[in-house]
């Protein structure tokens, strides 16, 4: 997936995967999966995606600062 947000683009295809999460199982309508990645140029990105259900019913990327990348990866 690739999104734009505030003139940078962020694409699933092209950044390092750096970690994975997820909740429940497939098929699931409240399951999601929550996946970090890192840009070429270092900046960090959450790609999310779920159930009807869940909290991400439709995939989405949001943009992380390096402390919140750091808070959920520990959580």
């Amino acid at each position: 997936m690739k999104k734009i947000i505030c003139k940078v683009e962020y694409d699933t295809e092209a950044s390092e995967l750096i970690q994975k999460k997820t909740s429940g199982n497939p098929g699931d309508p409240a399951g999601y999966e929550e996946t970090l990645y890192k840009t070429p140029d270092g900046k960090l990105f959450l790609y999310v995606n779920g159930g009807p259900e869940s909290p991400y019913a439709e995939e989405n990327i949001k943009r992380m600062s390096a402390a919140k990348a750091a808070e959920w990866q520990n959580a």
